[in-house]
């Protein structure tokens, strides 16, 4: 999931974090700034699903605005990376081409 509570606001005309801390606070949610700080820079480590019914209500929006859904993002089952070198120094698998050369780096 991809966190767009700074587009969401700036959509709002909210520019800066402390006017959305107070709008919030507004709402009934007081939020530190260590916390508000979090949730306007990036992706916040957690976040309570009443906190987002308030964030909402405030600016308006749905949750489809705040919360981007990224499934790319997600490993598909079966599919899964290349197993690295079971043993210190052991040299990798090139692969060759028909004609015995080697393929170009990755």
């Amino acid at each position: 999931m991809k966190w767009n509570l700074r587009l969401a606001a700036a959509n709002r005309g909210i520019w800066k974090a402390s006017e959305l801390q107070n709008t919030l606070a507004e709402h009934g949610l007081v939020i530190s700034a260590g916390k508000m700080s979090g949730l306007w820079s990036g992706n916040p480590a957690s976040i309570k699903l009443s906190d987002l019914d308030v964030i909402c209500v405030a600016l308006g929006c749905e949750i489809g605005e705040l919360l981007i859904p990224e499934p790319d993002t997600v490993r598909k089952p079966g599919l899964q990376e290349a197993p690295k070198a079971a043993a210190a120094g052991a040299s990798p698998v090139t692969p060759k081409r028909p004609d015995g050369r080697s393929l170009p780096p990755l």
